[in-house]
C-alpha cells in the first residue's frame, strides 16, 4: 500500500523555522507532482506549496519568499523549508502526491495523515 507519511513538525517562536518532510513509500511507478497543503481550524484548505516532476514549483502568495518546496526524486521525497514563520502559518500541513502505483495504471491522489506546525510565542 503507498503510503506518505510525514515529519518535521512542531512549536517554533514567530521568526522561527522549520523543515518538514514527506516520503512516499510502496510500489510506485512515478510520481507526478508532490506539495503541501494546510489547513487551520474555521478555515479553507489552502495549497501552500507543489512541485511537479519536471521541477516546476508553485506558492500560495502568503509564503513567497519564505517557504521553499524541494525534493529528491531517488528517496520519492518533498521537502518544505519555512523560514520567517508567522502566527498565520499555524495549521495541520498535509502531504500530497500524485502517483501513479505499480498495479494500477491511472493517477491516484494520496495524502499524509497531517503534521501540526504551531507558531506562536
Amino acid at each position: 500500500q503507498i503510503r506518505l507519511a510525514e515529519s518535521g513538525g512542531g512549536l517554533v517562536q514567530p521568526g522561527g523555522s522549520l523543515r518538514l518532510s514527506c516520503a512516499a513509500s510502496g510500489t510506485i511507478r512515478s510520481i507526478n507532482a508532490m506539495g503541501w497543503y494546510r489547513q487551520s481550524p474555521g478555515k479553507q484548505r489552502e495549497l501552500v506549496a507543489a512541485v511537479t516532476s519536471g521541477g516546476s514549483t508553485n506558492y500560495a502568495d502568503s509564503v513567497k519568499g519564505r517557504f521553499t518546496i524541494s525534493k529528491d526524486n531517488a528517496k520519492n521525497t518533498v521537502y518544505l523549508q519555512m523560514n520567517s514563520l508567522k502566527p498565520e502559518d499555524t495549521a495541520v500541513y498535509f502531504c500530497n502526491a500524485e502517483i501513479v502505483p505499480h498495479t494500477i495504471a491511472t493517477r491516484i491522489r494520496y495524502w499524509g495523515q497531517g503534521t501540526q506546525v504551531t507558531v506562536s510565542s
